[in-house]
C-alpha cells in the first residue's frame, strides 16, 4: 500500500477532502494501512451491553444485544481540520480496510441490520461502531436453580490475522464498560447483569507469529428467583405441609389413605404444569429437582404408612396374641416415648363369673330351702326359665361390646407405630429441608461474594 501522508485541501468542503482522500485511502483494502508492513496495527476495543434477551439452558447458549466500538489508525494520515472544514469524516466501510473482528463464542448468525459508515478523524485514527446480536456459547451450571449465578463470556480476536499483524487493546476499563452497560439496559427480564470482569491473554514472543491476539470479557449474570420461588417453592411447601399434619387424621374413622393419595395425584399435575419453569440440561442434576423429588417421596411414604397402619388396627382380629417382645418395647419403652400411654381396659364381669359366682354377677339370688317347696309352682317355674334366658342374652351381648384384650393391644401397638413414625417423619423431612436450603444459601452467598 502506497503511504498516506498529509492531505492538503483547496478549500474547506467536503468534495476537496473526498477527492483527496480517495487519492490516498479509498478503495485501498487488501492491506492494512501501515507503513511498514512488519508494524502491527493496534485495534482497541469496546462495547456496550444492551439487552439480555434469553438465557438457554438447554442448548446451553447467551442470547444477548451489543454495540460495539473499534478504534484503530491509518499510518501517516492526517490533515488541517480549519485548511478541510472539518476534524472527521465518514466514509463508507467497504471502502476501508477493517480488522477481521469476531467473537469466538458466536453460535448463530447476526441479524441486525446492516451499518455501512464509518468515521476517520483528521489524525488518521478510524472509529468503527455497529450493532452485534450475540447468540454464545456458555457453559452454564444450574445445580443451585433458581438461585444460580452464571458467568459467559465475549472472546474479541482476529479470524486469521496473527498477533504480529493485528494487536488488540482495552479501550476504557471494565469497571466503565460495566456502567455504561447498566445505564444502557434496556431489558429488566429474568436475568441481571451483576458485574463484569476483563483479561489480555499474554502471549510469549515465540507465540505472535501462529497466535491470535484476544480480549475477553466476562460477564456474570444472577437470575431473578422471585416467580419460581413462588410458583415452585411456596406450593411444595404447602403440600407437603398438608401432608405433615393429615398424620393428626384418625386412620380409623377418617380414611387418611384417601386423603393422601389425593394429595400424591394433585403434586404429580402440579410437577407436569410447572415442568417448563425447570431447567432442563444434561450437565447437572438441579438441587431443585431433588427437592421435588424428595417431597414426592415423603407423600409416597406417608401413603404407605397409613395403609400399613391400617392393616394393623382394621386386621387385629384376625392376628395372635402380641408378642412379648413387640409388647415390652412398644407398648412399654416406645409408647412413653411418643407420649402414647395405654388405654386402662374395661372391667365388664367375665362371662364365666355368672355361672361361678351367681353371689355377684347373677341378677337372681339364689332361694332359700325354707322356700323351695313353694318354687314349685309353674309361675316361679316359668320365672325362673325368663331369668336364665335373660341372663344368656346378657351374657352375649356383653362378650360382644366387650373389647378383646389381644386385638385392644394391636391397635394400640398401630397408635404407636403411626405416632413414632409421624415423629421420624417430622425429624426427617426438618433435616432434609434445612440441609437443601444451607447448600442453596451457602451457593449463592459463595457466588456473590466471588463476584
Amino acid at each position: 500500500m502506497k503511504p498516506a501522508g498529509t492531505i492538503n485541501c483547496s478549500e474547506p468542503t467536503t468534495d476537496t477532502l473526498l477527492t483527496a482522500l480517495k487519492d490516498n485511502i479509498l478503495g485501498k483494502t487488501e492491506v492494512r494501512p501501515v507503513i511498514y508492513p512488519e508494524t502491527p496495527t493496534n485495534i482497541s476495543v469496546s462495547f456496550i451491553l444492551y439487552g439480555i434477551l434469553d438465557v438457554d439452558e438447554k442448548a446451553q447458549l447467551f442470547d444477548s444485544y451489543i454495540w460495539v466500538d473499534m478504534f484503530w489508525n491509518i499510518e501517516g494520515l492526517s490533515w488541517d481540520p480549519v485548511e478541510c472544514g472539518t476534524d472527521r469524516i465518514s466514509l463508507p466501510r467497504k471502502q476501508l480496510w477493517r480488522p477481521d473482528i469476531v467473537i469466538n463464542e458466536f453460535m448463530d448468525e447476526n441479524k441486525v441490520p446492516d451499518t455501512y459508515y464509518l468515521y476517520v478523524k483528521h489524525t488518521g485514527n478510524v472509529i468503527d461502531g455497529f450493532p452485534v446480536h450475540v447468540i454464545s456459547s456458555c457453559n452454564m451450571d444450574i445445580y443451585t436453580f433458581p438461585f444460580d449465578i452464571q458467568n459467559c463470556s465475549f472472546t474479541f480476536n482476529s479470524y486469521k490475522l496473527f498477533a504480529v499483524d493485528v494487536q488488540f487493546s482495552f479501550v476504557e476499563p471494565v469497571e466503565k464498560t460495566l456502567k455504561n452497560s447498566l445505564d444502557a439496559m434496556q431489558t429488566k427480564g429474568e436475568w441481571e447483569l451483576v458485574t463484569m470482569l476483563a483479561e489480555k491473554p499474554t502471549l510469549l514472543p515465540e507465540e505472535l507469529n501462529n497466535t491470535c491476539d484476544a480480549l475477553i470479557y466476562y460477564m456474570v449474570l444472577r437470575r431473578r428467583p422471585t416467580m419460581y420461588v413462588v410458583n415452585l417453592l411456596i406450593p411444595s411447601c404447602f403440600l407437603i405441609t398438608v401432608d405433615l399434619f393429615s398424620f393428626l387424621l384418625p386412620p380409623q374413622n377418617v380414611d387418611r389413605s384417601s386423603f393422601k393419595m389425593t394429595l400424591i395425584l394433585g403434586y404429580t399435575v402440579f410437577l407436569l404444569l410447572m415442568n417448563d419453569l425447570l431447567p432442563v440440561t444434561g450437565n447437572t442434576l438441579p438441587l431443585i429437582n431433588v427437592f421435588f423429588s424428595l417431597c414426592l417421596a415423603l407423600m409416597v411414604a406417608s401413603l404407605l404408612e397409613t395403609i400399613f397402619i391400617i392393616n394393623i388396627q382394621c386386621g387385629s382380629c384376625n392376628y395372635g396374641l402380641l408378642p412379648l417382645w413387640a409388647k415390652v418395647l412398644f407398648l412399654n419403652y416406645l409408647a412413653k416415648l411418643v407420649f402414647l400411654s395405654k388405654k386402662p381396659s374395661d372391667k365388664n364381669c367375665d362371662p364365666e363369673e355368672h355361672r361361678t359366682e351367681n353371689k355377684r354377677c347373677d341378677p337372681v339370688v339364689d332361694t332359700p330351702p325354707s322356700e323351695a317347696v313353694h318354687n314349685s309352682t309353674p309361675i316361679l317355674q316359668e320365672l325362673r326359665k325368663i331369668s336364665h334366658e335373660l341372663l344368656s342374652i346378657r351374657q352375649q351381648v356383653d362378650k360382644h361390646f366387650k373389647t378383646d384384650e389381644s386385638a385392644d393391644e394391636w391397635v394400640h401397638l398401630g397408635e404407636v407405630i403411626d405416632r413414632l413414625l409421624f415423629g421420624i417423619y417430622i425429624i426427617f423431612l426438618s433435616v432434609s429441608f434445612i440441609t437443601i436450603f444451607v447448600i442453596w444459601l451457602s451457593w449463592y452467598g459463595k457466588n456473590t461474594s466471588v463476584v
